[in-house]
């Protein structure tokens, strides 16, 4: 296991203040704010640790203010209901006395039901693929502050993507995108929680950058932020080995863009959807 993969592990780890209380830590990835993927597995975390047997299989949530990674971050949990299949759970975060974010979320037992599946886009293998710091490294002055962070930093997940990213080839092109991910080092097997809590995290990667595709725009010259994201788990999954996020943007306007994708085992089932509006507005020229 690398030491950015485990210290996110210990990140998910939430530490328990009082019943439905919790209290959860904060890394500074090189992003003006807390990542937001952070507080969305953080507030997972939270919400799954008041359910029994039963797994996540819907989440949406609101990012209300920055997050201050310098303080810790409370997560308070509302019981809203606990039925015969399905329980519901509302997870608030607050920091400096403040909501920043909160997330409601719906668990259901395992049951029987008809199966079908979108087919898994046909793409490189990973292992035919190049590391996304492979391109980070190709123009490093191209890169905003938050990339040339990444470039420096260890990673608890290597990307791959399949197409070259928009900060080398800035020609217009259809908003769509695939990219390979996986953690990088061992998840354990026997924590299904953790599991869920991590692809909530890195959902929030490579999802609404996906909306700049169309205008060949750079994220230098583009701030964008999470205004709110959805996430469906379809079937249970395993982190261990790689999975494709396959991502599309039917819109972008007023200031705002719709980014949308689906997420496939490397043996093509679809495991979770993700839905995510943010901000996409262009930076005041220096």
């Amino acid at each position: 296991m690398t030491a950015a993969l485990d210290d996110l592990l210990h990140l998910m780890d939430l530490e328990s203040l009082e019943l439905n209380l919790f209290r959860g830590q904060s890394r500074d990835i090189g992003s003006p704010q807390v990542f937001g993927g952070q507080v969305l597995g953080q507030a997972l975390v939270a919400a799954m640790r008041t359910i029994d047997a039963r797994r996540c299989h819907s989440l949406h949530a609101y990012f209300l203010r920055p997050g201050d990674f310098n303080a810790p971050i409370i997560y308070e949990v509302d019981r809203s209901r606990d039925g015969h299949s399905f329980s519901s759970r509302r997870v608030v975060a607050i920091q400096h006395g403040e909501q920043i974010f909160h997330l409601s979320a719906s668990f259901h037992i395992d049951e029987p039901g008809l199966e079908h599946t979108t087919p898994m886009p046909q793409v490189p293998l990973p292992e035919d693929l190049q590391p996304l710091s492979f391109y980070l490294n190709q123009a490093p002055e191209r890169l905003s502050k938050f990339a040339q962070t990444l470039l420096n930093k260890p990673q608890a997940f290597e990307f791959r993507p399949v197409q070259l990213p928009v900060y080398l080839d800035p020609t217009p092109r259809a908003a769509t995108k695939s990219v390979w991910f996986r953690p990088s080092g061992v998840v354990p097997v026997d924590n299904e929680t953790l599991h869920y809590c991590l692809l909530a995290y890195v959902s929030d990667y490579n999802l609404i950058d996906t909306a700049l595709l169309p205008h060949g725009q750079s994220p230098m010259v583009i701030k964008m932020a999470s205004l709110d994201h959805a996430l469906w788990f379809h079937r249970p999954f395993c982190m261990d080995d790689w999975l494709l996020y396959s991502t599309d943007s039917p819109t972008a306007s007023g200031g705002r863009a719709l980014a949308r994708g689906h997420i496939y085992s490397r043996d093509g089932v679809l495991v979770a959807s993700t839905v995510q509006e943010g901000l996409i507005r262009p930076k005041p020229a220096p």
